[in-house]
């Protein structure tokens, strides 16, 4: 039976801040959170975005800085993206295979700073090594080929698996790309590197930051739309996860995040499998507009939708937030 007003008193519990703990239904700590990196050429070079307020590009040595500054914060994972420079970017993004490219050395630097004290996540699509901006290679048509862009990825995914990845996250959206990811790692001896699928990303408004960050937004020719999902779609992000889980994803992210809860709430709920979302770079702008104008205050801002995250279903979250939540969250 429920109980009745005044028997039940739902206001009972909330009286105190040691009862409102005591019932609270959802906690984070540090150990739920993945801080996103941006790597730049050079060396001791810190490169603000200016989009992304209190976010910079790092040079891979002070890049090796950043992941051991995430291990004292608690920070279990880092997650790296190149902002490859314009001289090394071509039509089919031949730098992605480069042994020594920026993510590779940035890889390398993390693991000999910090050996397995921390995870490298790395991101696997062409956009940051096209000249074009695209995740993928174009026909003549300017439309993203999906196979003959697989079998790129695939390589890039083993280039990093062999420079000592630790999660390869395939953010193309190119169809089958997780399974011959996963073939090539078994064949090639990774057989514990994780593949943590970017299986519902969406053609959204809220990457404009994140472009600007690794130098492909004034690339960019045409959109995206032909294979980011639509924004409309949920059960479509159902249908993704599915096929990503089938060919061997060991979890799936949902991009962007705060604008699709009902979507990590219902995988989660269909699928009962570790589910990531991406507090994209237009999330993290939004948090800090507010703070500059007076409009919100950021730490009240930040914690409550990683809350919001982690209530929907999330086993952890990307944010460029992540080093200033592990602080307060440690406080």
């Amino acid at each position: 039976m429920r109980g009745h007003y005044p028997n039940t008193r739902l206001r009972r519990t909330r009286a105190t801040a040691w009862s409102r703990a005591l019932h609270r239904e959802t906690l984070i700590t540090p150990a739920d959170l993945i801080w996103p990196l941006f790597v730049t050429s050079g060396e001791g070079v810190e490169e603000p975005v200016a989009s992304l307020p209190g976010v910079s590009r790092w040079s891979v040595d002070l890049i090796a800085k950043r992941a051991k500054e995430a291990v004292e914060l608690g920070i279990p994972v880092i997650a790296l993206f190149p902002n490859t420079p314009p001289d090394l970017r071509s039509e089919r993004g031949e730098e992605a295979h480069n042994p020594d490219n920026l993510m590779c050395r940035a890889i390398r630097a993390i693991k000999d700073a910090c050996g397995d004290d921390i995870g490298v996540l790395t991101d696997v699509a062409l956009d940051p090594y096209t000249s074009h901006g695209q995740d993928g290679l174009l026909d003549e048509a300017g439309y993203v080929t999906n196979d003959e862009t697989v079998a790129m990825l695939v390589d890039q995914a083993i280039n990093q698996a062999e420079a000592g990845a630790d999660i390869i996250a395939p953010s193309d959206m190119m169809d089958g790309r997780i399974g011959a990811i996963r073939r090539a790692l078994e064949m090639g001896g990774h057989v514990n590197v994780q593949v943590m699928s970017y299986a519902a990303k969406y053609a959204s408004a809220f990457y404009g930051p994140f472009r600007d960050a690794v130098g492909s937004g004034g690339l960019l020719k045409g959109d995206k739309k032909t294979y980011q999902m639509d924004p409309a779609n949920g059960d479509e992000a159902l249908r993704e996860v599915a096929l990503d889980l089938a060919e061997g994803a060991d979890s799936v992210m949902v991009k962007p995040g705060l604008a699709y809860l009902d979507i990590i709430y219902r995988v989660r709920q269909e699928f009962g499998v570790p589910v990531f979302a991406y507090q994209v770079s237009g999330e993290y702008a939004m948090i800090e507009a507010a703070e500059a104008a007076g409009a919100g205050n950021r730490d009240a801002l930040l914690m409550e939708k990683l809350v919001a995250f982690k209530r929907a279903g999330c086993s952890g979250v990307l944010t460029y937030h992540a080093p200033h939540a592990a602080r307060l969250l440690n406080g």
